[in-house]
C-alpha cells in the first residue's frame, strides 16, 4: 500500500459517546447493497476495562448462502473517527483496509486531513493485521501493541421489528409487542473489530466517535 492512496467518504454513521449505537440497514439509497454500506456501529468498554472496542458492520442482510462468497472490498476503507476535544472534528482515526485476505489496521493516529477525504496512514506507529476469518470458521484474532483485531462474517446482532415499525408509521399499531419479531434474524454482516487501550485515545472526558466507509 502507498501512503498516497486517497479515500473519499461514501457512507458515514455517527454515534456520540461510548455505549450508544446506531443502525442504517436499509435506508441509505446511495450505498444500499454495496460493499460500502454500513449497517451498525458499536463503541463500548472491553472485557479488559482499560480498553475500548470499536465495531463497524458492513454489507448487511447477507443470507447464509450469500455469506460464503462475501468479501471485503479492497477499494473501501473503514475509518473509525475519534474526537477527544469536543469540537466534533476527528483528532484520531483508526483505518481498516483489506488486502490479500488480511485486514490491516493503522492507528489510532492523527489524520492527515480531517473530513471526507483521507490519506492512508501506513507509517502509523500503532498497527495490527489479522487474517480475515472465513465463513463458518472459528474467529481469527491478532494482537499487537496492546491492540486486538478481527475481521470477517458474523451473525447480524441488531434486533429490530421492522414489520411492526411500519405498522406504527401507518397508524395500524400503537406500539411494539413485548417480544417482537427480529427482522434481521438469520442474516449476516461483515464485521470489522478493533480493541485499543483507552490510553491511546487521548482526552480526559467523553469521547465522540463515528465511522465512515471511504472509497479509493
Amino acid at each position: 500500500m502507498k501512503k498516497s492512496m486517497k479515500f473519499l467518504a461514501v457512507a458515514a454513521l455517527a454515534a456520540v459517546g461510548f455505549g450508544i449505537i446506531a443502525a442504517d440497514h436499509i435506508d441509505a439509497p446511495a450505498v444500499q447493497g454495496t460493499t460500502a454500506d454500513i449497517t451498525d456501529y458499536y463503541a463500548f468498554q472491553g472485557e479488559n476495562t482499560s480498553n475500548l472496542v470499536f465495531v463497524a458492520n458492513v454489507q448487511g442482510l447477507l443470507s447464509p448462502s450469500a455469506t460464503g462468497s462475501a468479501s471485503f472490498d479492497e477499494n473501501v476503507m473503514v475509518e473509525f473517527n475519534i474526537d477527544n476535544t469536543g469540537d466534533n472534528v476527528e483528532d484520531l482515526v483508526i483505518q481498516a483496509i483489506p488486502r490479500d485476505g488480511k485486514m490491516y489496521f493503522f492507528g489510532p493516529v492523527a489524520p492527515g486531513t480531517p473530513g471526507a477525504t483521507s490519506m492512508v496512514q501506513e507509517n502509523a506507529t500503532n498497527m495490527v493485521s489479522v487474517d480475515i476469518t472465513p465463513y463458518g470458521s472459528n474467529a481469527i484474532t491478532a494482537s499487537n501493541n496492546g491492540m486486538m483485531a478481527f475481521a470477517g462474517p458474523r451473525d447480524d446482532p441488531f434486533f429490530f421489528d421492522f414489520g411492526k415499525f411500519t405498522d406504527i408509521l401507518a397508524g395500524n399499531a400503537t406500539g411494539f409487542d413485548a417480544n417482537g419479531t427480529d427482522t434481521f434474524a438469520g442474516s449476516n454482516v461483515m464485521s470489522v473489530v478493533i480493541e485499543v487501550p483507552k490510553s491511546s485515545l487521548g482526552g480526559s472526558g467523553t469521547l465522540n466517535t463515528w465511522v465512515e466507509a471511504k472509497k479509493k
